[in-house]
């Protein structure tokens, strides 16, 4: 995508804080060796030195960071762009090397946080948690409990490091990276998701030293820092409301769910029923899986995972559809094939990262309700999926040594910020692109008019040219700039059949093998970014 400049995957440390409060550290060298990795992708991998605790000019404890190279396919090299899929905690080394191809480069494995001694113990205490805040009149109270046991078994496990977990400390890291790279000291940057706050935070510390940052997917900074992120359900229900849409749209045949003479509405009504008759009336799977109930938060959790990316929207409609007919097992099959490559350890990361960061915090459950409710009244469909962060932040017993605590206004980066935001993405709405981009001098906000989120996860050739056009050549969007998305919803359409009607316009100067190859990636890419937060 990025042809002359390489992308770098690296194993970050920590998060934190205030830039002046800290002594200047001189980076490096990073030591680049071959990979055991097998791959048709041209990278490298590498280790580099940094400080442990920034926070502690004496101390000589040190942190290995793990990075990998996606090379340049072309010379000479215009630098390196690192990468940050989001999570927080999820990995970008395999991200990278799996998925984005010779695209970019990006953050990997976090300081290992680890609150169980093994998978066992990390297993019951996944499975005795509630899905949601909202299965009974009595979830949210055992939910609480949950995380302080969750809490204390952290705090006794992992306090060593724990308070060396948080963003400000990884934006440390990443410019201990920009100098060992030896280039021009300027940073590049593409981040999704949890990675736009790292984004806005680096840009915030080190404004001087901004090159080309993309933020894809963005959060509300300031409010990611209080705790109480409500905005980010502001278009969740649409997104929701989406599916059926999009489902009565397609092509016969494509979404299962249709249903000759009924409307969005009736079906979304029918799914909502459905949802709440599960609370008293659980569904027992199929006789081969006769140990899996299927209710209120099983349900839930699936549709959460759904509005993550349009590319699951086929299997979900299979999977209502099923459910409609009173059998549950398409819906238990669709959940596993979504999760099966995720960590549970994820969630302790996520947890160390993001309520190391965050400033909430309650001895009782009422100290919190506020918030709980905020988020239930924001969204019906994710408002009780996301309360989860705030019983779990509230209860938590480290706080990063280093927040970011400068504030997101009238910050003048050296080069000006380009923010994404996606029309309906159910997690970081296009409000949150423009309300952090008003904090930013110069920044420009493009919308991408899709679903899913982030960009990635209903590809468009605008976007990804408009990225491409900002990170090769400087050029930002017009204020005001709608990109729409090129692969339909419930489609099958293939990537050639998207670019065929331009293939015969190369007098406007269009690359159709170069376009075809773009919107390739994407679309592996899609759905991929920052699921961690679900489980």
């Amino acid at each position: 995508m990025f042809a002359k400049q390489s992308a770098l995957i690296a194993s970050t440390s920590c998060i934190g804080c205030i830039v002046n409060a800290l002594p200047a550290t001189v980076a490096n060298s990073i030591i680049w060796y071959q990979c055991d990795q097998n791959s048709t992708i041209p990278y490298t991998c590498g280790n580099l030195t940094v400080p442990l605790d920034y926070s502690e000019s004496n101390s000589n404890q040190t942190f290995t960071l793990s990075l990998t190279k996606v090379n340049a396919t072309t010379q000479p090299s215009m630098g390196s762009i690192i990468f940050n899929p989001g999570g927080p905690g999820e990995t970008g080394t395999d991200f990278v090397t799996d998925l984005a191809g010779p695209l970019l480069i990006g953050t990997g494995a976090t300081l290992p946080v680890s609150c169980y001694e093994n998978d066992a113990d990390r297993l019951l205490a996944y499975l005795r948690t509630p899905v949601t805040t909202n299965t009974s009149d009595t979830a949210l109270g055992t939910m609480w409990a949950v995380k302080q046991s969750l809490a204390q078994v952290c705090y006794e496990n992992a306090h060593e490091i724990g308070d060396l977990v948080g963003t400000a400390f990884v934006a440390r890291d990443m410019m201990q990276i920009v100098d060992a790279l030896r280039e021009d000291g300027m940073l590049r940057f593409w981040g999704f998701s949890y990675g736009t706050l790292l984004g806005a935070t680096v840009a915030a510390m080190f404004p001087d030293r901004m090159d080309k940052v993309v933020l894809d997917g963005v959060l509300n900074p300031t409010q990611y820092y209080e705790g109480r992120d409500i905005q980010e359900l502001a278009t969740s229900d649409a997104s929701f409301a989406g599916f059926f849409n999009g489902c009565l749209a397609a092509p016969p045949g494509s979404c299962a769910l249709a249903r000759p003479n009924v409307t969005a509405s009736q079906l979304e009504q029918d799914i909502l029923d459905l949802l709440y008759d599960l609370k008293y009336n659980p569904i027992a799977a199929a006789p081969a899986e006769a140990t899996t109930i299927v209710d209120y938060g099983a349900l839930k959790s699936a549709i959460t995972l759904s509005l993550y990316g349009p590319s699951y929207w086929p299997g979900l409609a299979v999977a209502f559809d099923g459910l409609l007919q009173g059998n549950a097992s398409a819906l238990v099959a669709f959940v596993g094939s979504v999760r099966s490559s995720t960590s549970l350890n994820l969630i302790e990361v996520n947890a160390a990262i993001r309520c190391g960061d965050n400033s909430l915090r309650g001895k009782y459950l009422k100290d919190v309700l506020p918030v709980v409710d905020a988020l239930y009244n924001e969204s019906f469909i994710l408002g009780d999926i996301e309360a989860q962060v705030t019983l779990t932040c509230g209860t938590w017993l480290m706080q990063a040594k280093e927040r970011y605590e400068g504030g997101f206004n009238e910050i003048h980066t050296k080069n000006p910020i380009l923010f994404v935001g996606n029309t309906y993405d159910p997690l970081t709405p296009l409000v949150s692109a423009q309300n952090a981009s008003a904090g930013f001098s110069g920044s420009v906000v493009l919308q991408h008019d899709g679903y899913g989120h982030s960009s990635l996860a209903q590809p468009s050739l605008c976007t990804a040219k408009t990225i491409r056009a900002y990170f090769v050549n400087s050029t930002l969007p017009a204020p005001g700039t709608i990109c729409e998305p090129d692969v339909p919803l419930f489609s099958n359409v293939t990537m050639l059949e998207v670019l065929a009607p331009i293939a015969n316009l190369t007098k406007r100067g269009l690359n159709t093998e170069d376009d075809v190859a773009l919107l390739t990636a994407m679309k592996r890419l899609s759905g991929r970014v920052d699921m961690s937060r679900v489980f």
